[in-house]
């Protein structure tokens, strides 16, 4: 039976959800150099018009659908056929099923649209169109029916409540796997152009990130309360985390470390968010932005590219969340119990996953850019050195003179439309 309340947060969940991925774009643009905002933002705006197009035909189906062997979903929701107004007694028994796959669609958005801050200025948009495609198919479709749809992993007992290792895993590792392949820039500068757009980005997708989370509990119930709770908590002390150690080390704090520490937090708390307790919460917000810091530390010392630290800082975030999550889920919070409550199997449970998650993402992506080398070249997905392309992206003048302010403009008709 549907349930108007439920129908209606799901509806808002989705909006706040669908402006993340617009919101990344931004984040994006203020951290990378003047010339490349417009580029960036063009990528991912266009995440969300080929994801749209392959949840539709059938990428919704094949996560959702009826399970193949614990591997894929069959077709039977294909073209939104049999995806109706009635709710679903085994996906969304409250909310039309029709709003479920719009919310789950959500995901699938911005999920792609995260790896190519790993290697920005070295993709051109047909390349980066064609790994999207790729990349949504062969990585995010399978992972997601694993753990949500039914799969193995989830036939295992894996418990990710909004996307550690579906959205935050796949593509940190993937990202990992692409700026190996593909290489570093001949000319970094890892100074942000403008902190203006990284501070509205990041607060953006972290007012976004609540949807994110708790609109995993599919209704608006105490366990979305409860999600919504930890993410803050996780957020609040992550921020605070990255400040303390950035201004130990460097000696000073910074807006920048005030941004990646939340999120940092906020990734690490979103597979146990609807599983643990606040105090728990808490730690996972500080361990995880620990082990977040320290992977950039490390990136930069062995000098790989990852322009926007898209590894650090959800890779190694969403995997620290799933293997806490399995030490601190909490019966009395979700049907989930971890080590400290009796139950150290579902440790082994996560790190198991955790394992078959990164080891897939990392390979898939390397044999679909090794193995596609007409792409890879000058031509493809790696510009030759550091290169503009003249004409841009967009039209025949060069990006650095499109006035940014219309990509600000088109944010609140998006989110209006979402909601309207």
């Amino acid at each position: 039976m549907i349930n108007f309340a439920d129908t209606g947060f799901i509806l808002v969940c989705a909006a706040m959800v669908c402006l993340m991925t617009p919101a990344l774009a931004v984040f994006y643009a203020g951290l990378l150099r003047k010339g490349n905002i417009v580029d960036i933002m063009f990528q991912c705006f266009i995440a969300m018009g080929i994801v749209t197009v392959l949840w539709f035909i059938g990428g919704f189906s094949l996560i959702f659908g009826g399970d193949i062997s614990g591997i894929i979903g069959n077709l039977e929701f294909a073209f939104l056929q049999n995806v109706s107004l009635a709710p679903s007694e085994i996906w969304a028994p409250t909310i039309p099923f029709i709003a479920f796959f719009i919310f789950q669609l959500m995901f699938a958005l911005v999920t792609p649209a995260l790896i190519c801050g790993a290697v920005a200025e070295r993709m051109t948009l047909k390349s980066y169109m064609v790994f999207l495609t790729l990349w949504s198919l062969l990585v995010y479709i399978p992972v997601a029916h694993w753990v949500w749809g039914g799969g193995f992993l989830s036939q295992m007992g894996l418990a990710d409540f909004a996307g550690g290792t579906v959205v935050h895993m796949s593509a940190g590792f993937s990202a990992l796997a692409a700026v190996l392949v593909v290489g570093g820039r001949k000319k970094r500068d890892y100074t942000p152009h403008n902190m203006v757009y990284v501070a509205i980005g990041a607060g953006l997708l972290w007012f976004g990130w609540f949807a994110f989370n708790g609109g995993s509990a599919l209704a608006a119930n105490e366990i979305a309360a409860m999600t919504i709770t930890n993410s803050q908590i996780s957020a609040g002390f992550g921020l605070m985390t990255w400040v303390i150690a950035s201004w130990i080390q460097e000696k000073h704090p910074s807006v920048l470390g005030a941004m990646m520490g939340a999120l940092a937090g906020l990734v690490c708390i979103t597979p146990g968010s609807g599983f643990v307790e606040p105090w728990a919460a808490a730690i996972i917000g500080v361990v995880g932005t620990l082990c977040c810091y320290g992977m950039i530390q490390l990136r930069i010392k062995k000098d790989l590219d990852d322009t926007l630290d898209v590894f650090g800082l959800h890779g190694v975030g969403g995997t620290v969340g799933i293997i806490m999550t399995g030490i601190f889920a909490s019966p009395a919070i979700n049907a989930v119990t971890g080590v400290i409550y009796g139950n150290p199997g579902q440790l082994l449970t996560q790190l198991a996953g955790a394992a078959i998650v990164m080891i897939y993402s990392f390979v898939l992506t390397v044999i679909m850019l090794k193995n596609n080398r007409p792409l890879y070249t000058a031509k493809g997905f790696r510009a030759v050195g550091d290169r503009r392309n003249r004409r841009g992206l967009l039209s025949g003048k060069r990006n650095d003179r499109v006035k940014s302010v219309y990509i600000f403009a088109a944010l609140p008709i998006l989110a209006g439309r979402c909601c309207f």
